[in-house]
């Protein structure tokens, strides 16, 4: 005696898929910023002075702050491997200087997914058109690499992290509890991501909110970012809205 096979749903074909490569060690430049690969003998100095004064920074890191000089760079020697995570500095183009830090890591060509971490941004990066560009830079590499899936993810308690996320157009996916101890202490983690199919509306919308003719002649945006991404969206974060 047989038995009939039960229907069970299964996700859409992926007609085609190959997995996208390795995120590579080069440089990604756009009009506000350009995305140096991490080298400690370059690049330690000048993000030390530009992190000086703000230990807050390393609040929701696994590392830092760092003592000194040497103490920074003796960690970035430890963090520029071959492999993964791939470590980029940042340089606002702008004002010429080198004032942050970003990362692909969890990288997984397989699946198609990579998480974007390690973000530390100066004062002085904070709020600049050049942030932004930054990470819509490493964005626009990952989807015309062929990645399907761009994640972000942070301390759930890192609420300007989880506004970050929203006001790229990141969609909310939820909270993983007790995910994470570092530094002695708890971290639940919030979740965000972009996928592939929204990749076009993103980058008009990136590309509508860096147009020069958006910023005036004090750079004050005239239509805000989130608003353009605010559509594209597949979930908000709660969070957020609650203290909107």
């Amino acid at each position: 005696m047989t038995h009939a096979a039960p229907d069970r749903p299964v996700g859409p074909p992926v007609p085609g898929w190959t997995p996208p490569p390795v995120p590579g060690r080069a440089p990604i430049s756009g009009r506000y910023a350009r995305l140096e690969p991490l080298v400690p003998e370059t690049h330690a100095a000048p993000l030390f002075r530009a992190f000086a004064g703000a230990d807050w920074l390393w609040e929701y890191m696994p590392v830092g702050p760092f003592a000194d000089l040497d103490a920074y760079r003796a960690w970035m020697h430890g963090a520029v491997g071959p492999g993964d995570p791939v470590f980029f500095a940042i340089r606002n183009l702008e004002t010429d200087t080198v004032a942050g830090v970003a990362a692909y890591l969890r990288i997984t060509p397989a699946a198609g997914s990579l998480e974007v971490g390690h973000i530390t941004l100066s004062p002085a990066l904070q709020r600049t058109r050049a942030a932004t560009a930054a990470m819509v830079l490493m964005l626009g590499w990952a989807f015309d690499a062929g990645y399907r899936r761009y994640e972000w993810k942070c301390d759930a308690l890192n609420r300007p992290s989880r506004a970050a996320a929203q006001r790229l157009g990141f969609s909310y996916e939820g909270v993983f509890r007790q995910a994470l101890v570092y530094k002695g202490r708890n971290r639940d983690t919030a979740w965000f991501a972009a996928i592939d199919k929204e990749w076009p509306a993103l980058r008009a919308a990136y590309d509508r909110w860096l147009a020069p003719d958006n910023f005036d002649a004090q750079g004050r945006q005239r239509q805000s970012l989130s608003a353009l991404t605010a559509p594209i969206r597949a979930a908000s974060d709660p969070l957020l809205a609650a203290a909107s």
